[in-house]
């Protein structure tokens, strides 16, 4: 898939949320589009979902 047509189709789903669910929705998908774009890239560029996860997890003493 091309960045232009996940590029659309994102901002299709943006329009949905804002026409159907306010503008709310419209952040709470925005935010959410964000932080898995941002999860996405850091998978791509190398990381892995072990450090992720590590990340996320409380420090247990």
């Amino acid at each position: 898939m091309s960045r232009s047509f996940i590029g659309m189709m994102a901002g299709f789903a943006l329009a949905f949320a804002a026409c159907f669910g306010g503008f709310v929705a419209f952040v709470l998908v925005a935010g959410l589009g964000a932080a898995g774009f941002a999860v996405g890239a850091w998978l791509d560029g190398g990381g892995s979902a072990l450090e992720l996860r590590e990340m996320f997890e409380r420090d247990r003493r």
